[in-house]
């Protein structure tokens, strides 16, 4: 009897393009039979809140926050270099506003309260950051047209910013690894503590096969990733899936495992996240 879970993923090119032949029965997944469901990461976020689902890609942020419910799974993760969030504003802004607290706690914009770019910019700020939190991809519009002065964006929006005629005022991924010389973990796949360590290994494994077999069957996927992407340029996405689906996520490994125990260790001593004594791992 096949053992049925729940998985939910963003719409984001990297997460469809890892999950795209688990999706399409392309596998062997180990007597596992999956009822999928995408939705935004944020949306995913706080539906972990409930447990909503059996395996979830988190944002690390959001892990972080339930580590008594979830563990990460060593696959599937957005964790690398050159990859972090960015703060953006339109020509004429500088840094010094956000570095001397003179910006307006509503005009600060960030994909949502419990993503990793959030987390990010309050360790940057050395405190729990003032923010309203909009979808992802409303972020720049918004930006542009004035209604904001600032925004943290993700995803693709490092590839497009400049399309809006905004500017980057900071890397916030390239500050980390500055500070700490470690690649900056963004999300992961994370499974309910309540399944078995057997289960989540199967569940490992299968992802970890659909990811390799991605990178074998490039051109493939393609339909799958543009059918969800935001940004629907082919280059975009190629470029987005090359940046965010790296060796990491086919196994977190060392420095990964690394670089996830010091974004919570400094999240915890700026007071952003909770104490928890909870593995990270599931298995």
């Amino acid at each position: 009897m096949k053992k049925n879970l729940t998985l939910a993923y963003s719409t984001c090119p990297n997460d469809t393009f890892i999950f795209y032949a688990l999706a399409h029965n392309l596998i062997e997944r180990h007597d596992l039979q999956f009822k999928i469901e995408l939705a935004d990461v944020e949306t995913l976020n706080q539906q972990a809140r409930a447990g909503v689902f059996d395996v979830s890609k988190l944002s690390f942020a959001a892990i972080g926050h339930l580590l008594d419910t979830y563990g990460v799974l060593r696959s599937g993760s957005a964790l690398g270099r050159g990859c972090g969030p960015l703060i953006v504003a339109r020509p004429g802004f500088n840094l010094n506003r956000i570095d001397s607290n003179q910006i307006d706690s509503k005009k600060i914009a960030v994909p949502g309260m419990w993503t990793t770019a959030c987390m990010l910019l309050g360790l940057y700020l050395s405190k729990k950051p003032d923010v309203v939190s909009i979808p992802f991809d409303l972020i720049m519009p918004a930006v542009e047209s004035g209604d904001l002065d600032f925004g943290v964006i993700i995803h693709e929006g490092r590839f497009t910013y400049k399309n809006y005629g905004l500017i980057c005022l900071l890397d916030l991924g390239k500050w980390w690894e500055e500070k700490t010389s470690l690649p900056i973990p963004l999300g992961g796949i994370a499974i309910r503590r309540d399944i078995a360590p057997e289960t989540a290994q199967r569940v490992e494994s299968a992802i970890r096969e659909s990811t390799l077999y991605g990178f074998k069957h490039r051109t493939e996927t393609n339909g799958y990733i543009k059918k969800y992407a935001r940004e629907i340029s082919s280059a975009v996405i190629r470029r987005h899936v090359d940046l965010y689906v790296n060796e990491f996520t086919v196994e977190i490994g060392e420095q990964g495992k690394e670089a996830i125990e010091a974004l919570f260790e400094m999240a915890r001593n700026r007071g952003i996240l909770p104490e928890s004594k909870s593995p990270i791992f599931a298995c």
